[in-house]
């Protein structure tokens, strides 16, 4: 995957150091650009990188690009490992939330694309930092609600729409009548995931209900966004729907307890939805997040593509051009329908197979365009999610909910001062 998987449990990013460019440029021949992916092992995406390379090296003469990549988890040792060399490529992938820290750390320059182009891409396909586009993705990913319609029938509850959500009250009330009905757990919230999943998908719900990981006017604090009343009810309500027994942290990590009927309603993403439909089939419901009070929110950014700081004046134009040239619709269909995600064009996604007016995960495109929310903007992000994530455990295991969510704003707010704001 995709945002779960994220590289954010090891970058912490400091400094200022900038990056070098590959500087490839054969005398009297094609200027070539070097791009790095964290790709290695998955064949499918790594076809579809591949097709657009050749048809963009195969379209003119004046650029190459030539790809490298590296298994995702290794892939941040090299980025980091380049950056303080001098030698980072100037293309690369980064992972959506990770941006604004590699931009700060003066990795990333601003990405330059016509904004014709960007203004085209889901807003969270958009990676921002400081007014400027740093980055953007052919793709996203989004969560729902997994559930069974002959379930739901049986039991008398009501089917969600993205027009009518389930209200907090309504989705206790279903999680309780589950429960009765002989699901020992009736619900997987995903907790036995770690990392970058527990802000990608519990910081949306967070949100909902009011609360935030840190104060967006300015991202200066987490006081009183991370550990307001707001917050303090949500947590409260995290930790019950696991002293309750509604839900567990035990394995295993994904959607295979849904598959099994073992499970009622599985809170998870994209990326389980083609699996659940071949074992599920039709009754399969893919249903909004719960509205916590403001409304359904969903997690949003993913991997998107960057130029590196030192790349030279010619070798940026030549990776412009070719990311002008791949974020052609058939090019983001193609990927979406390879990797089955969310095609970040309203024209891609009206072509794929999945997602466009008669694709079975229709849905998923639906919830991004109308829940999707990015994580804080912000070289502190890293931080922030270490901290949002050892709150939330430390709260569902039993911890007091004010004081886990006052040390986690605590943490957060003495990174910020001790980086002077991150105000460069």
């Amino acid at each position: 995957m995709l945002a779960a998987a994220s590289l954010l449990g090891t970058v912490a990013l400091t400094g200022c150091a900038r990056a070098g460019h590959d500087g490839a440029s054969s005398g009297g021949g094609p200027t070539r650009i070097t791009m790095w992916t964290h790709s290695a092992g998955n064949p499918g995406e790594l076809a579809v990188h591949k097709k657009i390379i050749d048809d963009f090296n195969g379209s003119q003469s004046t650029y190459k690009v030539v790809q490298q990549n590296f298994p995702q988890g290794s892939y941040n040792d090299a980025v980091t490992t380049a950056a303080a060399a001098r030698k980072l490529p100037c293309l690369l992938d980064v992972d959506g939330p990770a941006m604004p820290n590699w931009a700060w750390s003066g990795y990333l320059k601003p990405l330059g694309l016509p904004r014709s182009l960007t203004d085209s891409l889901l807003p969270t396909a958009v990676g921002r930092y400081k007014g400027k586009v740093y980055s953007a993705g052919y793709w996203d990913a989004a969560l729902a609600v997994f559930a069974r319609k002959s379930v739901l029938v049986k039991n008398n509850i009501r089917i969600p729409t993205a027009e009518r959500p389930w209200s907090l009250a309504e989705f206790d009330a279903a999680v309780v009548r589950l429960k009765d009905s002989g699901y020992r757990t009736p619900l997987d919230l995903g907790a036995a995931d770690k990392g970058e999943w527990w802000s990608y998908a519990y910081s949306p719900m967070l949100q909902s209900a009011g609360g935030d990981e840190i104060d967006r006017n300015g991202m200066k604090t987490a006081e009183g966004a991370l550990n307001g009343p707001e917050a303090v009810a949500f947590f409260t309500w995290f930790q019950k729907a696991f002293t309750n027994g509604w839900a567990t942290s035990n394995g295993p990590v994904g959607n295979q307890k849904f598959i099994d009927d073992k499970v009622a309603l599985s809170y998870t993403g994209v990326w389980n939805a083609k699996d659940a439909l071949e074992k599920v089939g039709p009754d399969l419901l893919i249903l909004p997040p719960v509205d916590f009070g403001n409304g359904p929110k969903t997690g949003g950014g993913s991997w998107q593509w960057g130029i590196s700081a030192g790349c030279g004046k010619t070798q940026s134009e030549g990776a412009r051009a070719y990311l002008t040239f791949s974020f052609q619709d058939k090019y983001l269909t193609r990927f979406a329908d390879n990797q089955v995600v969310i095609p970040a064009t309203a024209g891609a996604t009206a072509a794929s197979k999945y997602f466009g007016p008669d694709g079975k995960l229709r849905p998923f495109a639906v919830l991004s365009q109308k829940f999707a929310v990015p994580r804080p903007a912000t070289p502190a992000y890293p931080v922030i999610s270490a901290r949002f994530e050892k709150a939330a455990k430390d709260i569902m295991n039993g911890a007091g909910v004010k004081p886990a969510l006052d040390a986690a704003v605590k943490a957060i707010d003495s990174d910020i001062k001790a980086n002077k704001g991150y105000a460069h």
